[in-house]
């Protein structure tokens, strides 16, 4: 039995309620993270159904993803009104164009692509243009931009000139003549792509008045969900649908446009009350998702800036305080959050409801091995993981090759030297490519293998010692995935919730990433950030890492977006728009004042909580090793580490890697000693 129109509004609050009761368009609700937007906008169409203000066949509900359609349409049918249509934008016009075309045009419809890469190719060969899979996918890209922002091949090298749009490697009036090529490659073949299937619809409907009533009379009522992430070309097609009508509600938030690259323009949703007169705008701003420590950072990180949409209240009871924690190095980072992960798991976490976000999905590496290093599962959602990439499993082949045509032997500089060499012959540069695309998410996956062979080399291993530690590590993080903690960039993210989230690699450079170079596009970047810090339920955890590799120069800085955030003693005397690492007291937590208690990492008068005479015996040891292993003292374990071994005086190997800064590696080299002198 569904729900009678009472029960739908009373199961609302005040702010779902009332979009529920504007039935008639148009309708914008604001909605900001989890604050319930598909549930007001589900209950809205179905008390609609149930009044009998709406027929179900007459509502089109659009949505920009397979899975946000199928939950509306399930939800839908709970309630009461399952024969709505709730389809993404290409779903709904493919059914209009299939059904449509052979009676306008007389013949079939062009064959849909799964790929543009095949056609692309063709089309850069008649340019002369050597392209490969990393290039062609960039490409791919651009079209894609230039199609749903409506941009011709003829104008592409003006319009792109003048928003900045960049292929890197190429100009764009090269661009241009290879767009224009896949264009006429596409039609000789009778084939067409998904932004065709748009444009074809748009074009249908705009030129056959006959076409254009029949969709009309069957679709009266409109509702349209991520409305910030409408582009050009889809608010076209949706102007045709509704014909001049303004029975329409639509949803969104602009504090979550992440895709303005990809032709998303959150102007549509900001300007829909002027394009509609009379709109009902209603704000969703009651977050039910996550604890107020996590909303009151969320609401500082966007405040005063042009990207500030609604401000949100905490729902939830209060939870953990939000923590900021700088690390030495990347890996540092990747095993303190490993091991609190660990610790989670055995708090009875499940790993299921952990997730590691970063902005880019070269940055992976360091916590799949640390992850792999302890036996935790998890899974690469977006991606796939670092070893299965094309360009690292190629780049692995060759070092091998190079390691067995007899430099395996070669160390420090010279196995350096063998790695960027056989790097570079595949396309790497120590500079990393100006725009964003495959070419540079290639690059990153590239520059981590430099990266591990840099830490390789300064522990004193040989080439053909680190094809085997490449090797181990792919073995490792090759495991079957059951139940097991997501690694996800940013934009992978949206939409999706986790009780505990860990935010890392937040260093200026990194987020906002280099070349952010506009106003608009730092401001993106920021905005990426708010995404990441709203999908914590209750444990969020954001960190930087000072250097790249152990032992580098820890020259990197706090994200700026973590101004506002940070607390009052960790800014010290930074400069306005940077922060410095925390210099506060391990003990007490308190700000450590003099250089000797900066080095002690405690105030003066604070009593250690480790064991001092413990900690000074490891020390000698560590001495012993690193001069054996002609490494420095910190390649073995650094002061932190031992001051936490000191402190926690593990007794298993088990109890050693749930240490942050001990991964299965450094158990089984050094585990037999440290458990010998704990003991």
């Amino acid at each position: 039995m569904p729900p009678s129109p009472d029960q739908l509004l009373d199961a609302l609050d005040p702010e779902q309620r009332r979009v529920a009761e504007a039935l008639r368009g148009p309708v914008r609700v604001l909605a900001g993270a989890g604050t319930g937007k598909t549930r007001a906008i589900t209950h809205r169409i179905a008390h609609g159904v149930a009044t009998g203000v709406y027929a179900p066949t007459e509502v089109l509900a659009v949505t920009f993803t397979t899975r946000a359609a199928g939950e509306m349409r399930g939800r839908l049918r709970v309630l009461g009104a399952s024969g709505v249509q709730a389809r993404t934008f290409h779903s709904a016009a493919l059914r209009q164009l299939r059904y449509f075309w052979p009676t306008v045009h007389g013949s079939d419809l062009p064959s849909l692509i799964d790929s543009k890469i095949g056609l692309l190719a063709s089309a850069a060969r008649r340019q002369r243009l050597s392209a490969d899979q990393a290039l062609l996918r960039d490409l791919a890209s651009e079209v894609e931009w230039a199609k749903v922002s409506n941009v011709h091949p003829d104008d592409y090298a003006r319009v792109a000139t003048a928003r900045g749009r960049a292929v890197t490697g190429h100009d764009p009036e090269t661009v241009g003549r290879v767009f224009g090529s896949y264009e006429e490659v596409k039609r000789a073949q009778g084939r067409m792509d998904m932004e065709d299937v748009l444009l074809f619809t748009a074009g249908m409907l705009a030129d056959d008045e006959r076409v254009a009533a029949q969709v009309r009379r069957q679709y009266k009522w409109f509702v349209v969900d991520e409305f910030q992430d409408v582009s050009p070309l889809q608010s076209a097609l949706l102007d045709l649908w509704l014909g001049g009508r303004d029975e329409i509600c639509v949803v969104g938030d602009p504090a979550q446009t992440i895709y303005s690259f990809a032709g998303a323009n959150a102007d549509y949703l900001r300007d829909f009350p002027a394009k509609f007169p009379g709109t009902t705008s209603v704000e969703l701003v009651r977050n039910y998702r996550s604890t107020p420590e996590v909303i009151e950072a969320a609401n500082t990180l966007l405040q005063g800036s042009t990207s500030q949409g609604v401000k949100l209240r905490a729902q939830r009871p209060s939870g953990p305080t939000v923590s900021y924690t700088p690390y030495p190095d990347e890996v540092a980072e990747a095993e303190a959050v490993a091991a609190r992960i660990l610790a989670l798991r055995e708090s009875g976490r499940s790993l299921a409801e952990v997730a590691v976000l970063f902005r880019i999905n070269a940055q992976s590496e360091s916590f799949e091995e640390a992850l792999a290093a302890r036996g935790i599962s998890y899974v690469v959602r977006g991606a796939a993981r670092f070893f299965e990439r094309p360009e690292v499993r190629e780049a692995v082949t060759r070092i091998r090759g190079a390691a067995r045509s007899g430099q395996g032997e070669a160390k420090g500089d010279e196995l350096l030297e063998t790695v960027h060499g056989t790097l570079a012959g595949m396309g790497w540069t120590s500079e990393a490519p100006t725009s964003r695309g495959q070419t540079r998410d290639r690059w990153e996956s590239w520059q981590a293998l430099v990266g591990q062979a840099t830490e390789y080399a300064a522990a004193g291993g040989d080439l053909g010692g680190f094809v085997d530690e490449l090797d181990r590590r792919a073995a490792e993080q090759h495991a079957p995935v059951a139940d097991g903690v997501t690694l996800a960039t940013f934009h992978a993210a949206k939409g999706l919730e986790w009780d505990s989230v860990f935010l890392c690699g937040l260093q200026d450079g990194t987020l906002p990433i280099t070349y952010a170079d506009t106003p608009a596009a730092v401001e993106e970047e920021r905005r990426l950030l708010y995404v990441g810090v709203t999908r914590a339920r209750v444990d969020l955890w954001l960190s930087w890492a000072l250097a790249r590799n152990p032992g580098g120069r820890a020259g990197r800085k706090p994200s700026r977006f973590l101004d506002r955030l940070l607390p009052e003693e960790a800014k010290g005397d930074r400069a306005p728009a940077r922060s410095r690492k925390v210099a506060s007291c391990r003990e007490c937590g308190k700000p450590l004042s003099t250089g000797a208690e900066k080095k002690r990492g405690r105030c003066a008068d604070c009593p250690a909580s480790y064991d001092e005479e413990l900690f000074e015996r490891l020390r000698e040891w560590r001495k012993s090793r690193a001069d054996d292993e002609s490494v420095p003292a910190f390649v073995v374990f650094t002061d932190a580490t031992l001051q936490l071994i000191a402190e926690h005086r593990p007794q298993s190997p088990e109890a050693l890697l749930r240490i942050s800064g001990i991964g299965r590696s450094k158990v089984e080299r050094y585990g037999e000693d440290v458990l010998g002198l704990v003991g």
